[in-house]
């Protein structure tokens, strides 16, 4: 019996050991921000990931208790995640080139900057990237295809950056996080077993005063920045005309796209079937930028090989506008190869730690000491956020801190769609947030801005866990189950 208990006690790492490649990406990356800037972390997170993915492998071999049978599981477990997230990602490298040169993009740029109060933008931008995900249910499509439309107007108006990325995920996450058609919040129900729209409507107390926050901050934002005068949002439009047809004609494109959503087919076909309107847009709405792209197409062999080299090296135009042909420039695949990097290092990353058992010990220690609802709850949205960083996924984050959780929360009575709210308090909205998340690697790249600088203007997302812990504490809508209760007391 001892011999049986002793070969369990080694069966994985202890737990300072199991914390020490976190500890080393998380400063690793602290320093790189400390010593080059928050721009150039994405260029070498993928290293540093790397660097701690090796640590976790040699810790658990010089205690002895490397099985390659689980990290075999744990990297089938990380890629089944991670690896469609590639796929979507040169989906969406092809969506961001077509729908910008087949006119899409500029014609929003164009009516917004004709129809929108500067001074309004932000909480515009954060309600209508809102509503649009609820209709979708889908963070990523909104963000990727109204969200870039968005950063040029307020690019052109005088918001920063990181100000428009912010308020684009914060109503895009909030949308994505309230659909009944949205992938991460069915995975969050059915994982605690609780009814879809009862899990919704539980949310709501908890997001509605989140994204309330977030509104009224982006209003006071737009209220005391200084935009741009309304004569250069004038010379902007004349210039956008000057080189694209601006008419609605290239709203049907988004139209499809929309139906196709609604259609609950998958996000890699709801892309690529967006990418391929946005191609055939390109010579139905705008045959002159094709001509000035495409000078020479004497053969269709010629034609396709220019096609080609559009779509993966992408393209610039000359407006006559410097700051316009930034605008519209497109990167085409190849701009999108650092962050497909990124993301494998990361399924590298979420694999050894899997895999070795040092998430297994650190999801233990966590949870074998709790005992009060504003622990659990804590421990739950705490757990999130590691979650997160660890395993680079929200996905597996949400599956596996279902599972962590799940007979805690009815030990001592607690609902099911408590845990499952707080999940997605914890979880969902902040997978964003992290650097080398596949969520905020996408998001980041999508957007051009660094996550570290957008995490700030994410009031939503940042608003979420707290309010869940606010909740929490007050006990306000939180019911506990007598019977479970008096069960586990006994």
């Amino acid at each position: 019996m001892d011999n049986i208990s002793n070969r369990r006690a080694v069966a994985q790492p202890p737990l300072y050991a199991s914390l020490l490649p976190v500890a080393l990406l998380l400063i690793t990356l602290i320093a790189i921000i400390c010593t080059s800037g928050a721009d150039v972390i994405s260029g070498y997170s993928p290293y540093a990931l790397l660097g701690a993915s090796a640590l976790a492998v040699a810790i658990t071999y010089l205690y002895r208790c490397l099985n390659r049978k689980r990290i075999k599981l744990g990297f089938l477990r990380s890629a089944g995640q991670i690896l469609p997230a590639v796929a979507i990602l040169l989906c969406i490298s092809l969506v961001a080139t077509t729908w910008m040169l087949s006119g899409v993009v500029p014609t929003l740029i164009d009516y917004g900057l004709a129809t929108i109060d500067p001074t309004f933008f932000l909480v515009t931008t954060c309600a209508v990237c809102a509503v649009i995900s609820v209709l979708t249910g889908s963070s990523w499509s909104t963000i990727a295809t109204i969200g870039v439309a968005f950063m040029g107007i307020g690019s052109v108006m005088g918001y920063s950056s990181a100000m428009v990325a912010g308020a684009v995920i914060s109503g895009a996450y909030f949308g994505d996080k309230m659909s009944p058609l949205s992938d991460t919040t069915v995975l969050a129900s059915s994982a605690c077993n609780v009814d879809l729209f009862r899990h919704i409507r539980y949310m709501m107390l908890t997001s509605a005063p989140a994204m309330a926050v977030a509104l009224g901050v982006f209003l006071l934002l737009g209220l005391f920045t200084d935009t741009a005068p309304a004569v250069k949002s004038i010379e902007m439009i004349g210039h956008l005309q000057h080189t694209f047809n601006i008419t609605p004609w290239t709203m049907l494109i988004p139209a499809f796209t929309i139906t196709v959503i609604a259609m609950r087919l998958s996000t890699i076909a709801t892309m690529g079937l967006s990418a391929l309107a946005g191609f055939i847009g390109m010579f139905v709405f705008q045959p002159q930028i094709i001509d000035a792209l495409m000078p020479s197409m004497d053969s269709i062999p010629h034609a396709i090989g220019q096609v080609t080299s559009i779509l993966w090296n992408g393209s610039s135009l000359s407006t006559g506008h410097g700051q316009l042909d930034g605008l519209v420039a497109t990167s085409g695949v190849t701009g999108m190869l650092p962050t497909i990097f990124l993301v494998l290092t990361s399924m590298v990353f979420g694999a050894a730690m899997i895999g070795t058992g040092m998430l297994s010990a650190i999801t233990h220690a966590i949870t074998r000491h709790l005992r009060k609802r504003t622990s659990i709850v804590g421990a739950t949205v705490s757990s999130g956020l590691f979650l997160n960083a660890c395993t680079a996924d929200q996905y597996l984050s949400l599956i596996i801190g279902g599972n962590m959780y799940r007979n805690v929360y009815r030990r001592f009575g607690l609902e099911p769609r408590l845990l499952s709210r707080t999940m997605e308090d914890s979880v969902s909205v902040t997978s964003v947030l992290i650097p080398w998340n596949s969520c905020g690697i996408t998001q980041s790249t999508v957007l051009g801005v660094a996550t570290i600088s957008y995490l700030p203007f994410c009031i939503f997302n940042i608003m979420s866990p707290i309010a869940t812990m606010i909740f929490a504490w007050t006990g306000y809508r939180i019911r506990t189950v007598a019977a479970r209760l008096s069960t586990a007391r006994a």
